[in-house]
């Protein structure tokens, strides 16, 4: 049984790596053939109601494809484990092909969605059917889909840590004693093959373990900073779209998809109109505030965070399909470089890509319940104690305060009239 798992696990992040890297690359296809080349540089000269066009076709496309297929929407992969189990869903290869193309439409269209989501139940959809290939018993099906979907973020974050701890935070800690050998085997193998072929988030400018305590007290003022921001995106969240989802659309429930499809294209587009970096999954962002030498404008860098908060919330409600990993941590890491601008300006001087880096791992840490996720990031994308201490302390405190006046907990989608929602 041990000889079997183990080929199973190195087949899992075999085909894994290369299923991530050619998603990765159909994104990145999609984008420039959609947006006719580099879309931060075309889409300033594209007319106006192709931007509006571009996003609302295709999240009807992406609905109409969800209706076909309900498992291609974003589930939580440890629901879709017991859901399996329990003998109440199957898995076919077509629900796998069809969630890749669905989300590389969302995410090449524009919509701010991250990339981690459907990578990982992309690793637990490939775990899932060499589970079912190999035969092995039914107990283990919920421990291999924790393997693939290991597998899948390592490979999409090209980080094999960050793959290890999101899975045991999210779906694998009953599994840890037993199984955590193959977690690690199945995600170091999945990062090895994208390492050749996809970029990973780092850090340039570490440190290592040199500390700078000029910088603690510029931390502790971060933390009510940050707070308030992670208050404005779940107010938006719970509140104002809940709001009209619940109460505005209840009486047209049977057009709610189209509508918040509608809704979702045209916000879409009114961001790609405004500005285009405040659209997609975030990745490039993050890079290049994490490792920007020449400063940025405070009015810019805020004007992004707050059409990035705006267009993450309506993607998720317009059943666009990808995760919030990644739009999550583009956010922070707006807020943490805005705040290192602030700082400079008023204060005294800091460097504002520390707390870029800081803000990235907080901001999803908090918003996501991963707290252990979002040092092992840290520690992973910058090798900097100046980061990564900050990031373990500020993501404990910000979520205590944040939990004062909304309660958060991991909740997921898990059919195709609901949505993913903070309650």
């Amino acid at each position: 049984m041990i000889g079997k798992l183990i080929i199973a696990t190195i087949l899992t992040g075999l085909i894994t790596g290369a299923f991530i890297t050619f998603y990765e690359l159909l994104i990145v296809f999609l984008t420039y053939f959609i947006f006719m080349g580099d879309p931060l540089k075309t889409i300033p000269t594209l007319p106006i109601w192709y931007l509006y066009l571009v996003p609302t076709v295709a999240i009807f496309f992406v609905n109409y494809l969800a209706s076909k297929d309900n498992n291609i929407r974003e589930y939580g992969v440890s629901e879709i484990a017991e859901s399996i189990s329990e003998n109440r869903m199957v898995l076919r290869v077509k629900t796998l092909f069809l969630k890749i193309l669905a989300s590389a439409l969302s995410l090449s269209s524009g919509f701010t969605v991250g990339t981690e989501g459907p990578s990982a139940s992309i690793g637990a959809m490939i775990a899932y059917q060499i589970h079912r290939i190999f035969k092995l018993p039914t107990m283990l099906v919920k421990m291999m889909i924790s393997v693939g979907a290991s597998a899948g973020v390592a490979a999409i974050f090209v980080s094999p840590m960050t793959g290890i701890a999101f899975a045991v935070e999210n779906i694998a800690y009953q599994f840890i004693k037993q199984y955590i050998t193959y977690l690690i085997l199945a995600s170091v193998i999945a990062f090895a093959i994208t390492a050749n072929y996809l970029d990973a988030i780092t850090f340039v400018r570490s440190a290592g373990r040199v500390m700078n305590n000029d910088y603690i007290i510029s931390n502790l003022f971060f933390i009510p900073f940050i707070t308030l921001f992670i208050y404005l995106y779940l107010f938006m969240k719970k509140k104002v779209l809940h709001f009209i989802d619940i109460e505005l659309f209840k009486k047209f429930h049977n057009y709610r998809n189209h509508i918040f499809a509608l809704l979702g294209g045209s916000v879409i587009g009114t961001i790609l109109m405004l500005e285009p970096q405040a659209a997609f999954s975030g990745k490039e962002i993050v890079v290049m505030l994490m490792n920007q030498e020449n400063h940025i404008s405070v009015f810019v860098i805020f004007t992004i965070i707050f059409l990035r908060i705006i267009g993450t919330t309506v993607a998720i409600y317009s059943n666009a399909v990808g995760g919030v990993f990644l739009p999550l941590m583009s956010i922070g890491a707006l807020i943490g470089y805005g705040f290192g601008e602030l700082m400079t300006l008023y204060l005294f001087p800091v460097e504002p890509f520390y707390f870029a880096a800081i803000g990235a791992s907080i901001f999803m840490g908090v918003i996501m319940k991963l707290p252990l996720t979002a040092v092992v990031l840290s520690l992973e994308t910058t090798f900097d104690y100046n980061v990564v201490i900050a990031s373990g302390i500020s993501v404990v405190l910000v979520e205590y305060f944040s939990n004062i006046y909304f309660t958060i907990k991991k909740n997921y989608v898990n059919k195709a009239d609901k949505i993913e929602r903070t309650s």
